[in-house]
Parts: structure tokens; sequence; C-alpha cells
């Protein structure tokens, strides 16, 4: 079961829309009347809008994205129906907006709970990789010498037992004085023994001799190549650390580049982020719990993402710096001044 963690309120006031995007899982468990009231006998509606699941995970990249979808959590009025008891989770990243309809200010309460218990983080990751090596088990594959005694081969018949002959005491005859008289003498045999070993040492020179300018040759070759692998190197992270601009005054810098597949227009993205201002000041961030997924140059973002994420690889990480023309403009919006000039740190963690 989920764990409490945290109290936490909020209050709703006629007229103005409350946007929540909480940073941990919320368990709303009441909604009530506040102690002062303006309309005795006015009605209190609290309506509530969020994205339908599966908007997020959706596969089919062609299929029209649903819009927020709003509903109704309760009417409150005085001296008839004050509060009411809700077991709603509003989970972590997600964004939601409560809207009242009435006079009277409404509180809701509730707390953080913590649901890891049951959902850890990439479990379904862990339970696949399981899977896999469940499937590539090697205990249970049997060894090439695991071979029972009488399906060998006897070699036996491949080997002839050598006898000794008897050593004979009779004298040699004169043909076997003539064959003991053909042998070299000691003193020959040792010449010969001398001469071989001197062309022995000879030959070891040699073959010492070519093995040392063979190991010069290659380790100068090996320092030539080393030397210039680090030129490429260089040259590879000079061009990387260069920043760029692109359509719509976009400055891109690539910090990493990434392997995997490359990030086009129409794919669904996953990503990492960072969103500052350009006084250091973070506004907006998603760097654990659930990927943030959108349709990439569906509009579904700022035009700065649409434009700055295209061209990315897997496991790449990049630096948009988006002016507001690309972001939001002369408006702004919660946490960001208008004509401001936003920064993202961005890593690409999928492409679906």
């Amino acid at each position: 079961m989920a764990l409490a963690i945290g109290i936490w309120s909020l209050e709703l006031v006629p007229g103005k829309e409350e946007i929540v995007q909480p940073p941990a899982d919320i368990r709303i468990t009441n909604i009530a009347l506040g102690d002062v009231l303006k309309d005795t006998s006015g009605r209190s509606t609290v309506k509530f809008t969020f994205e339908p699941s599966g908007h997020v995970d959706s596969e089919d990249e062609d299929e029209a994205a649903p819009g927020p979808v709003t509903t109704v959590l309760c009417s409150l009025k005085p001296d008839t129906f004050e509060q009411t008891s809700t077991d709603l989770i509003l989970q972590e990243d997600e964004t939601y907006k409560f809207t009242l309809v009435g006079k009277n200010t409404v509180y809701l309460t509730g707390n953080y709970i913590d649901q890891s218990v049951n959902n850890p983080p990439f479990d379904d990751m862990d339970s696949d990789m399981d899977s896999e090596e469940d499937a590539y088990d090697l205990r249970e594959v049997s060894s090439d010498v695991e071979m029972h005694p009488d399906d060998l081969e006897s070699d036996a018949s491949r080997f002839e037992e050598v006898v000794d002959a008897p050593r004979s005491l009779k004298r040699p005859r004169e043909s076997d004085a003539d064959e003991e008289a053909a042998k070299p003498s000691k003193a020959e045999k040792k010449k010969k023994k001398q001469k071989s070993e001197a062309a022995s040492e000879q030959k070891k020179a040699e073959s010492k001799k070519e093995n040392e300018e063979g190991a010069s040759k290659e380790k100068g070759s090996t320092s030539q190549e080393k030397e210039s692998a680090a030129k490429e190197k260089d040259g590879a992270s000079k061009a990387k650390s260069v920043e760029r601009e692109i359509a719509g005054g976009i400055k891109i810098y690539d910090a990493k580049i990434g392997t995997g597949p490359m990030a086009k227009k129409g794919n669904t993205v996953r990503m990492r982020y960072i969103g500052k201002l350009t006084n250091g000041k973070v506004f907006d961030k998603n760097t654990k719990g659930k990927p943030f997924t959108f349709h990439l140059g569906k509009g579904e973002v700022i035009k700065g993402w649409d434009e700055g994420i295209v061209g990315m690889q897997v496991g790449g990480e990049r630096r948009l710096t988006i002016p507001p023309a690309m972001a939001y403009g002369k408006n702004g919006t919660d946490g960001i001044p208008k004509n401001a000039t936003l920064i993202f740190e961005v890593k690409l963690m999928e492409i679906k």
C-alpha cells in the first residue's frame, strides 16, 4: 500500500484557476468549505481538468492526441453539504487544473504518498532482464565433455605394444664388425655437435635481431597511430563544443552526442530536462520518475522544442537557448516572465 510522507493542501478562490504539477504523488482525501462564507445559500462546485490516461504512452504516432478532460469533483452548500471525503491520486510530474464555480472559498486537503513499494521504478525493465537471463541459463546447457564412457571409442586398437628385442650375447660377425667401423668416432661426434650448436646460436641471434627491428617498426607505427587518433579525438571534441544557431534564432550546443537513433518530426520522444531563466533560476525540470513524452513537431510543446530536439540521437545531451518568440513570447506564463529567453538542458532517453 501507499505510504503517507507529508501533508498537502490547496485553497481554491472563486474565479481563479489553480494549476498543480506535484513533485511527488498526492492523495486528496477531503474537500470542504472555508470558515468564512460570502454566500450562505449558493452552491460551490469544484471542477477538475486532466489529461486522459494513455495519451503519453500511445504507440500509434498517427492517432490524434485526445484533449484534456474536465469533470466535477463535488458541489458543496452551506448548512446542507459543507464537506466530502475523496480518494483522488495526483501523479508525480503530471499537470492538473482546479476551477471553483461559486462565491465561497473551498479547501482541498490530503497528503504526499510514496507508491514505490507497489510500483518500484524500472521494475518492468528488471523483470525483462531477469526473463532474458532465465531464457539463456547456461546451467541447463549440456557440456560436450559430459559423455557416457560406453560411448567413447576405445583407442587401444590404435596402439601396438612394443617389445624390446633381447640383447645378443654372441660375438658380431664380420659384417657386424664392418658396421661398427663405419660408425663415427667420439671426436667426429663432438665436432659435429659443436658445429650444430654454433649454427643454432647464429640462427637465434639473427632471429633476435629481426624481432627487435620488427618491434621498433611496430612501436613507431603504434606511436603514429596514437598521435593520429589523438588528433582526430581533439578535432571531434572541438567540433562538438561549437554552439550553432538554427531557424528562429534557437541556439544549440551538443554537450554529448548520442549513439542511438536520430529524432525526427513525427517521432514520439521521451525526454529528461532542466529549464532555466538566463539568471540561472530553475523554473521547471524532469530528472526522475516518468520521462516527459510528446510527439515531436506536432505543436504539443513550445516551438523551440519542436525545432531544437530534431537531429538528437538517443543518449545525447543538448543545451537549447530559446528566444522569447520561440518560447512563451510577450505574455509569459507561471514562473516565466514576459519576453524571457529560456535555457533548457535536455537529454533524449528514447524514441518510440
